[in-house]
């Protein structure tokens, strides 16, 4: 895997570092690649239970590396760069069947903010920011910003976010709902993992059907909602899990979830 980023396995959870620091950890095409790879990778474990995605460094991530975007011996154009590269990152954490946890250690510009936002829980250092920086030079929010951002914070904030590029403050991301929580930089890094960590220990089916269903609600009809929370529950309740959490209780213990 490139060095540009680090991917570990451990207490149930993928750990993946974004590891440019020197460039505030943009991306450039091997780095979007490596980061695909370090997905398909968490997918296919059945020992990773959780995901856990930040950053090496005082950033998060500043989206594409614009060194790349300029140089016509690298860049291969808008619509490659876009389907082949981010949408594939930004469809794999979308789609992945386990919680995706986005510790965002500093800023989140471009593609970088958007790429976490697209993560089922996102958390932040008091420090970070984050920032619709396309409109700038001239591009639209790309890697599925169009579609989660008004989905956080309501169209009309997503919209001004959006065309004015302005820098949004990890108080200010959770109190509009765009994060689930920031905490202060001295606690961030081991409270933050800690949420993965608890996740990596929870009932893992449930919580793949529960993320399938939440996705799914954003865009289906009530009716159509409640026939798949019919389906989903009738499947979750077939899990061992489901039978180990009812025997848990039963028997006043704490539960020994497998993720099966």
């Amino acid at each position: 895997m490139d060095k540009s980023i680090l991917f570990t396995k451990e207490d149930g959870v993928g750990k993946i570092l974004l590891n440019r620091p020197e460039a505030f950890n943009s991306f450039t095409k091997e780095m979007a690649l490596a980061m695909q790879d370090a997905l398909d990778q968490c997918a296919a474990d059945t020992e990773i239970r959780a995901v856990y995605i930040s950053g090496v460094g005082k950033a998060f991530c500043a989206g594409q590396d614009l060194k790349e975007a300029i140089d016509p011996n690298r860049f291969e154009g808008f619509e490659k760069v876009v389907s082949q590269y981010y949408n594939q990152i930004a469809l794999r954490i979308y789609n992945l069947e386990k919680p995706v946890v986005c510790a965002v250690n500093g800023v989140a510009a471009g593609a970088g903010a958007n790429i976490a936002l697209v993560c089922d829980i996102v958390l932040a250092t008091e420090s970070a920011n984050f920032i619709q920086a396309f409109s700038k030079i001239g591009l639209i929010p790309d890697s599925g910003g169009t579609y989660v951002l008004p989905r956080l914070v309501g169209f009309q904030k997503a919209i001004a976010l959006a065309m004015l590029g302005e820098r949004v403050s990890a108080q200010d991301a959770e109190n509009m709902g765009m994060i689930y929580k920031y905490f202060s930089d001295a606690e961030f890094e081991e409270a933050s993992y800690r949420i993965a960590t608890k996740l990596a220990k929870m009932p893992t089916k449930g919580l793949a059907y529960t993320k399938k269903l939440f996705n799914s609600g954003l865009c289906t009809s009530f009716e159509e909602q409640l026939a798949l929370e019919t389906k989903y529950q009738t499947l979750a309740g077939n899990t061992a899990d489901y039978k180990e959490g009812i025997d848990a209780f039963i028997e006043k213990r704490k539960p020994n979830f497998t993720g099966k």
